[in-house]
């Protein structure tokens, strides 16, 4: 009889230890998640702030070229020829 009281006693430590690593298991996934959720946000922040330097750069490479900088002069009269055309699109669609 006391065999099976240990084998019993024996069963029940394991139980307990495995319910403990169980609830340690469940915080850790949790707090897990919260970073999850905390770097992603994180991220979609450095994305946009990318966003806007990539644009800011696209702009002072105008600038700097319509100051007399021969290195941007391409990309520049692009993209006025661009703007020149919407400008032009859209006289046409106040017109009609």
């Amino acid at each position: 009889m006391s065999e099976i009281t240990e084998i019993v006693d024996n069963l029940e430590n394991r139980i307990s230890k495995l319910l403990h690593k169980h609830e340690v298991l469940k915080q850790m996934h949790h707090s897990l998640q919260e970073e999850l959720t905390s770097v992603k946000s994180e991220n979609e922040n450095l994305k946009q702030e990318l966003e806007t330097s990539v644009e800011r750069v696209q702009t002072l490479k105008a600038a700097n070229a319509m100051l007399g900088s021969n290195d941007y002069k391409k990309e520049t009269k692009l993209k006025i020829n661009s703007l020149i055309r919407e400008i032009d699109q859209c006289i046409v669609q106040l017109s009609d």
